[in-house]
This record gives structure tokens, sequence and C-alpha cells, in this order.
């Protein structure tokens, strides 16, 4: 799986209380149209791609959201899910590379990261896209 990327604003948001790593609903958008990690702050700041053919504006809402110690002591914190998919269905989605995950919960739609397939990915009618969430989870914060 490709990298994720936390945008610069969500550790001011984590810290805040703003976005709940561990009771907050989190979705996933695609998007043909790089992130700006410094500066993207709300899910408007993503141009999205268009809806249709299996593509819902506002994207998938992720399952099973843990934010847990990876064992006790290490100071390990690892966020995670279950995986995701898209499926193009009635011809092909818009083209996208980069999907981005923001709180669902909070008032405005606060991003929190997003992950760079380093290229364009196109998916034809019928085809799945799954992001592929491993046990070191989406995101991984870790206190020395």
């Amino acid at each position: 799986m490709a990298v994720a990327v936390l945008f610069h604003e969500a550790m001011l948001n984590i810290g805040n209380g703003l976005i709940d790593l561990d009771s907050h609903s989190f979705k996933a958008v695609l998007s043909l149209t790089a992130p700006v990690q410094a500066t993207n702050t709300l899910l408007a700041d993503i141009t999205q791609i268009s809806s249709g053919n299996g593509y819902t504006t506002g994207g998938v809402a992720l399952a099973s959201v843990t934010y847990t110690e990876s064992g006790a002591g290490t100071g390990i914190w690892v966020w995670a899910c279950a995986d995701f998919t898209w499926t193009a269905s009635g011809g092909s989605m818009a083209d996208f590379r980069y999907v981005t995950v923001y709180d669902d919960t909070a008032a405005g739609d606060p991003l929190l990261l997003y992950i760079d397939y380093g290229a364009t990915i196109t998916l034809t009618s019928g085809s799945t896209f799954t992001v592929d969430v491993q046990a070191t989870g989406l995101a991984r914060f870790t206190v020395t």
C-alpha cells in the first residue's frame, strides 16, 4: 500500500479534541487533484472526482475503526479500519490518484490523511479498487 500522509491541521484538530480517532465516523473520497498537506483543512478543500458509475460524492464510510496501542507500553498508537472499496458500475469511474480520509462527525468535515497511489488509476465497469489496510493501520503515532 502507498504511504498515508497526515494533514498538518489534523494534528492540531486531534490535540484540540475536534477529531476523535476512536469514536467519530470517518469517510474516504477519491480525487485526481493532489491534496496540499500544509494548507488543506476541510473536505471542501478537496476536489473529488465526479459522482457516478460507482462513485458517490462524499465517499465511502470506514468500518471497524480502531485506535489502540500496538502493545502495552510500546508508545506506538495505531489508527486502523477495515479495508474499503469502490466498484465501478454502469461505466468507468472518473480517474483518480488520491484517497483522502476525513472526519464525518466533526463540523466542517476536517481532513485527517491522504494516500497518493503514485499514478492515475482508471477503474473500468465491473472493476473494484480496494484500499488494503495493513496491520500497521492507516496512521501510527509514536510517543518517545
